[in-house]
């Protein structure tokens, strides 16, 4: 800073000033520190201004690590709400929840002097593990919650905040859409049952179709795969098809769209297909996929302003974001 102001031609706290945006600073003055910190190179120690004003700038998130759309989708939503309100993230994607691997990974932030850690939490295992440790700075967990209670401390100095979007409803939506329609038969093909995601949109399903009167069959117990949903719609296709399926996530309604174009299904003519999530290319799909959009970047901005509310000591309440029916060509009437 000192090479900086001798270059410049101003006093040091002048480049203080400037780069912190102190707002008495003069246009042309501005100008001329800042080309000389061009000109030399010139970074901020960010380590040691963390010394000084106790503050790292930096926020931890705990995930899983997987390449599944929801949570990867959900981190890149934390690191960009986090850069708009001047955070950078520290990441940590873990295989296995157990309490060293866990405790590990938050003694990793903590080295770091991460001021909050926003952990992506859709599995059981993760929010069990997470609520058995309690973390000395701001934790928020980022999951759709609606049976996260189950795993919560009770003691509500060690509770954590969540943020989520709310999947039980969506999932609704897509049944009340398609007994809209028409339909009568409508087959849930659920994602597998340690997910709160998946759990939440089987209880959604199953409460709708008992609500609309209809007969509520056996779900279909699947991974998030393509061609888990490919081989459950080969099955339902031998065994004797519904007029609707409910597939818990694009890629599996991606499987049932390849099986039924293989055996001759017509969509929707014969069979309606729904998925969840709204995955880049699902209005692609053939034919274009009804599905539930989930706000990704409002999540983010949801959780970063949860951690950053509890720095401040305001008080902060979990919050569920709503899920958008978006509807497309794979639905339609049931064939009379």
């Amino acid at each position: 800073m000192s090479d900086v102001a001798a270059l410049a031609g101003v006093s040091h706290q002048t480049v203080s000033r400037v780069l912190n945006a102190h707002p008495s600073v003069r246009p042309q003055t501005r100008e001329r520190v800042l080309a000389a910190i061009a000109e030399l190179g010139y970074r901020r120690n960010s380590a040691a201004r963390a010394l000084v004003t106790r503050r790292s700038g930096a926020l931890g998130v705990l995930t899983s690590a997987t390449g599944h759309h929801g949570p990867a989708s959900t981190l890149l939503g934390v690191e960009r709400a986090a850069r708009e309100v001047g955070y950078y993230v520290s990441v940590a994607a873990v295989d296995h929840f157990e309490p060293d691997t866990l405790r590990a990974a938050l003694d990793h932030f903590m080295d770091q002097g991460v001021e909050g850690v926003a952990i992506i939490a859709p599995q059981v295992d993760v929010a069990e593990a997470v609520n058995a440790f309690a973390a000395p700075v701001p934790t928020v967990m980022v999951t759709s919650g609606a049976g996260l209670d189950d795993t919560r401390s009770h003691d509500p100095a060690h509770r954590l905040v969540s943020v989520g979007v709310d999947q039980r409803a969506g999932a609704r939506d897509l049944v009340r859409h398609l007994v809209g329609l028409g339909h009568r038969e409508i087959v849930h093909l659920a994602g597998p049952q340690d997910w709160f995601d998946a759990r939440d949109r089987l209880t959604g399903w199953r409460e709708e179709s008992s609500a609309a009167g209809l007969t509520v069959p056996e779900p279909v117990l699947c991974d998030w795969s393509a061609d888990s949903g490919y081989r459950a719609a080969l099955r339902l296709i031998a065994d004797g098809l519904p007029t609707a399926i409910l597939a818990a996530n694009d890629q599996l309604a991606l499987g049932v769209l390849r099986a039924c174009w293989e055996q001759g299904i017509d969509v929707p003519g014969r069979l309606s297909v729904t998925g969840f999530d709204d995955e880049v290319g699902a209005g692609f799909y053939t034919p274009p996929l009804t599905t539930v959009r989930q706000d990704f970047a409002a999540l983010g901005r949801a959780a970063v302003a949860a951690l950053v509310d509890s720095l401040a000591g305001t008080p902060v309440a979990d919050l569920t974001l709503p899920a958008t029916v978006v509807l497309r060509a794979s639905t339609a009437p049931p064939h009379p």
